[in-house]
């Protein structure tokens, strides 16, 4: 009897912020949804009208749709490519005994704590402006032409940004990994005199294979919400992706029913994305 009667008093208890919680989720989508279903525009206030699923007709065939989520994937497929291939290699690198290794440790793993619109304003007029910028005075010393990246390769531009900044989440999750590796196992491939390749193959990469595919779902997640940096460096444009397309439809096409539509678009996409990759974790943890 005390016993259900201290379960009670615990739901109880948590009852109120689980109800906050919930309307705190559940009020934003509602009135998404219902922007979604109304001609509103905001150049035309007071004169909203009920068009039905016609924004997202219109959304969705919408020619910039189509490369704002090829963007959206090229983006999230290459920074996964460079955080995990580049994360096992700085992780099996930080694995070893190296002079200053808690300093590098340090280093590597700094870029992640920087905020993204910092991260976009450092690359956009430190490294990669096309007068005074490093990788300019790089290539003038070398006798060649500068690149100005953000005219003539906007999306590689925002991609080499944005994976500079989750590079160190893959690789501090891979050196965890790797230092929790088995010491029979490292003993017993040194004694076999296993190749470092072997060694790798063999044994390294199938012990990461439940990390990477966390690295995969974390990442992807947040990558599919990239936009401070394609704001602040400008490429919006060609390089555009699904949540700064909402952007422009809401504050400079001032269509609310559209970007609207398009948000609902964009977090049914995601969750389609978020619910094949948990699948895909679970397979990989019970194998």
């Amino acid at each position: 009897m005390a016993t259900q009667q201290t379960r009670l008093l615990g739901k109880l208890a948590v009852a109120p912020s689980v109800v906050v919680l919930f309307l705190w989720m559940i009020v934003p989508l509602a009135l998404t949804i219902w922007f979604s279903l109304l001609r509103y525009n905001l150049l035309d206030p007071g004169n909203e009208s009920f068009v039905g699923f016609l924004n997202y007709e219109y959304f969705l065939t919408d020619p910039a749709f189509f490369a704002a989520l090829g963007n959206s994937l090229k983006l999230v497929f290459a920074v996964l490519a460079i955080s995990i291939i580049g994360g096992t290699l700085l992780a099996l690198l930080l694995d070893q005994a190296i002079v200053g290794r808690n300093i590098v440790r340090l280093m590597v793993i700094a870029p992640f704590f920087v905020m993204p619109t910092v991260s976009a304003l450092v690359w956009k007029n430190m490294f990669m402006h096309p007068v005074s910028g490093l990788f300019a005075w790089l290539m003038k010393s070398v006798g060649l032409e500068p690149v100005d990246w953000f005219a003539q390769y906007p999306l590689t531009a925002v991609i080499i940004m944005v994976a500079w900044q989750w590079l160190p989440f893959a690789t501090l999750i891979l050196l965890t990994a790797i230092q929790s590796l088995d010491e029979e196992q490292k003993e017993a491939a040194e004694m076999d005199g296993a190749p470092p390749l072997a060694y790798f193959f063999y044994i390294v990469l199938p012990h990461l294979a439940r990390p990477i595919t966390v690295v995969i779902l974390i990442e992807t997640i947040f990558l599919l919400n990239v936009f401070a940096e394609i704001y602040v460096t400008g490429t919006g444009g060609p390089a555009g992706n699904l949540p700064y397309l909402v952007y422009f439809q809401g504050l400079l096409n001032f269509d609310v029913g559209g970007a609207s539509a398009g948000g609902i678009v964009a977090v049914v996409l995601a969750n389609i994305v978020a619910f094949f990759l948990i699948r895909m974790i679970g397979r990989n943890l019970e194998g």
